[in-house]
């Protein structure tokens, strides 16, 4: 492909650091070095997105910058032979969308390594409903499981329910016989929450301790937090003996109020998830799981699909708290 011509949302930055997103024409020549160039069939939302095309220099380091953690296409160039054009593919993590151009254009090119085949029994689409929200969920919900905790031990807590990661987590915990009980978000989505499959819902009120006790009445086998914060402190000092946490997120807060009364006295863990250099071999299994026995019914319940025209008024909402399940950008509109 010689230089062809391509859409992207691209985010500048004005000399009094005012960033602005438009939606505009680029050239395939001006994507970074790597082995693969692939047409982007579809990208999602994220809130390292929204970070990113809002300036955030934790997530993105220079401008102008195309951002788009996630990226689903057709491999239309490729410099080696374990991977053909035609071959269907994903692209999540690494530095895609954070200071390499990411999934929010009509191109990415990426090394090689960054690149996993599509599953079978998964679509383009279906694999950017996951994205990295769905593979955080799932990869939680695989450290969980596999530290021990069963469906038998009690009930599981997944905090920031309405949000991608929450959604789907909630999702693949019910699916493999867990109860789950899910926080509720800024805006009210109890009604949302409980057609996922938890069998109750807590506002954010009830999931923040304010007494400061070391240690709380003991009532998780487990806990997915996505949020952070007190909402974290307080889930971990609710965890029963030997119970199991993961945290994966911060956008309550990074700071983390606790002692260490609930690791020398209940044995609890505490299980960092991080979803941008997982190892290869972890990221193919997860998502194998994720197109086999985790594979979702309801997609479409946790699923908005727009444009890319449509993007920047998405990312706004993200920002704000508002975003409920997984949002899908078409790049074939």
């Amino acid at each position: 492909m010689a230089n062809g011509q391509f859409r992207a949302m691209v985010v500048t930055e004005s000399p009094d650091h005012i960033f602005t997103r438009r939606i505009t024409t680029r050239f395939t020549d001006d994507l970074p070095l790597g082995e693969i160039l692939i047409r982007v069939h579809y990208s999602s939302v994220n809130y390292k997105d929204a970070l990113s095309a809002s300036g955030n220099r934790g997530v993105t380091k220079n401008y102008p910058h195309t951002p788009g953690v996630d990226a689903a296409g057709i491999v239309e160039e490729s410099s080696i032979v374990s991977f053909r054009p035609g071959d269907e593919v994903i692209v999540t993590g690494y530095d895609l969308g954070m200071d390499t151009s990411g999934g929010f254009g009509e191109y990415v090119r990426v090394p090689a390594d960054w690149i996993v085949k599509l599953p079978e029994n998964l679509s383009l689409k279906e694999s950017m409903i996951y994205g990295t929200a769905g593979f955080a969920a799932a990869l939680s919900v695989f450290k969980l499981t596999g530290n021990g905790v069963v469906p038998e031990q009690g009930d599981i807590l997944v905090t920031g329910g309405p949000g991608g990661v929450g959604s789907i987590a909630i999702s693949i915990l019910v699916k493999s016989g867990f109860r789950v009980i899910a926080v509720n978000g800024k805006v009210d989505q109890q009604e949302y929450l409980l057609k996922l499959g938890a069998i109750n819902v807590l506002n954010v009120e009830d999931a923040v301790d304010k007494t400061g006790k070391p240690l709380l009445k003991a009532r998780w086998a487990g806990v997915v937090d996505t949020v952070g914060g007190e909402i974290l402190s307080t889930a971990i000092r609710s965890t029963r003996y030997g119970g199991t946490i993961t945290s994966c997120g911060n956008a309550a807060s990074a700071n983390l109020p606790l002692t260490v009364h609930p690791f020398i006295l209940r044995g609890v863990s505490l299980l960092g998830i991080e979803t941008v250099n997982c190892p290869v071999n972890v990221r193919r299994e997860i998502w194998r799981r994720l197109s086999q026995e985790w594979k979702l019914e309801h997609l479409d319940l946790i699923t908005t699909e727009i444009s890319l025209d449509e993007l920047s008024e998405r990312l706004d909402l993200i920002l704000q708290g508002k975003q409920r399940g997984r949002t899908v950008i078409n790049l074939m509109k």
